[in-house]
């Protein structure tokens, strides 16, 4: 599975459309773009990988690995960038605003699903996040 990130960058934040396939998945929230500053920054363009990962604060998530310099990068619910992100990425049904959204966890659901369905057929799911 190959899903691509295109994204939009102001200095509030980053928006993105995420889509499988030429089908639109959902919409993005990140930080600004901050030269991969941990916690403050959205993760440089480029080729990831997805992963499933579980943690007491957000359940059953996904996580983008091998981010140069960087860890923990998940996708999880979030409908502020600026005030619930420290470098992750938020799946929104709806842009509101440079790195705002709405509906998150619904988003956020039909993502993981899809993405977890792909894992779970030992299907590798891979992230390329451009402009």
């Amino acid at each position: 599975m190959r899903l691509i990130l295109n994204r939009t960058y102001f200095p509030e934040g980053t928006n993105g459309k995420l889509q499988c396939e030429g089908k639109l998945i959902c919409y993005t929230i990140e930080l600004p773009w901050k030269n991969n500053e941990k916690q403050v920054s959205c993760i440089p363009e480029g080729k990831y990988f997805i992963r499933k990962r579980y943690s007491q604060k957000f359940k059953w998530h996904l996580e983008v690995i091998d981010v140069q310099n960087r860890s923990f990068i998940l996708f999880h619910t979030a409908n502020n960038a600026l005030r619930e992100l420290n470098g992750c990425i938020a799946p929104v049904t709806k842009l509101s605003g440079p790195g705002l959204g709405l509906m998150s966890r619904i988003a956020f659901t039909k993502l993981k699903d899809r993405v977890c369905k792909a894992l779970d057929s030992s299907e590798c799911v891979e992230l390329i996040v451009e402009s």
